[in-house]
């Protein structure tokens, strides 16, 4: 089915041997429009609370193999060319702004994805930065935060963001829930290698991206819409 359009909250229910780190605020100035906007929106405790506990129970599961090492993470609210940039988080304050219309969403939708990459996994350094990208939006889709542009479909399966995002939802549709979070544990210790595809679905990834594609154009016998993700195991 098509996305939802008013995502739900993302999860929300915590544990406390969740691994949530010390979570730090900074603001760079003060008198930016960008920054009512933003405490008009969201508490800033809650909202990157609520963004590690989605990472862990989306891209972990258990809190056994929740990562343990993130000591700290800031959020820095400035002004700044871009989105934002992750442990520390930049967050432009002019994009709170131009997203004045569906600005608590978008909040936390960024931070979502910015979390993710504090806690996810990434080949030793060598994980294509589009496949990086995709799965930190993965996590939010699965959130419930999809921004009006994000459709699936795209050139290439790691052009990353929500084109890689959509084709990780397939794959989790076709191959079962635990299947991005165990491609993300592969790459824990061990260099990145395409293969872990084959490993995880039993497929190459340029077999798995036309069954996709396939699908998308109604070769697959779907509806050319990719689902968001159902609710995560309960831990």
């Amino acid at each position: 089915m098509a996305p939802p359009s008013s995502p739900p909250p993302p999860p929300t229910v915590s544990r406390p041997d969740w691994p949530v780190p010390t979570l730090k605020l900074r603001i760079d100035d003060l008198s930016h429009p960008g920054i009512k906007l933003f405490f008009d929106n969201v508490d800033p405790i809650r909202v990157m609370h609520d963004a590690a506990v989605a990472v862990f129970r989306w891209l972990y599961v258990t809190t056994d193999k929740a990562p343990k090492h993130v000591q700290s993470i800031l959020l820095v609210l400035r002004p700044m060319d871009g989105v934002a940039r992750p442990k520390e988080i930049h967050f432009a304050c002019q994009h709170i702004v131009n997203c004045t219309d569906r600005c608590a969403d978008e909040i936390r939708g960024v931070l979502v994805h910015e979390v993710v990459h504090c806690f996810q996994y990434n080949g030793q350094g060598a994980c294509p930065g589009g496949l990086v990208e995709g799965v930190a939006d993965w996590v939010r889709l699965c959130s419930g935060f999809v921004p009006p542009h994000w459709k699936p479909g795209g050139e290439r399966w790691d052009a990353g963001y929500h084109v890689t995002a959509y084709f990780l939802q397939w794959l989790t549709e076709r191959y079962g829930e635990g299947t991005v979070p165990e491609i993300n544990e592969l790459m824990r210790d061990a260099p990145y290698d395409e293969h872990i595809f084959k490993t995880v679905t039993g497929r190459k990834i340029g077999k798995l991206w036309k069954l996709y594609n396939e699908q998308l154009g109604g070769g697959g016998g779907g509806d050319g819409v990719v689902s968001t993700c159902s609710d995560p195991p309960e831990t």
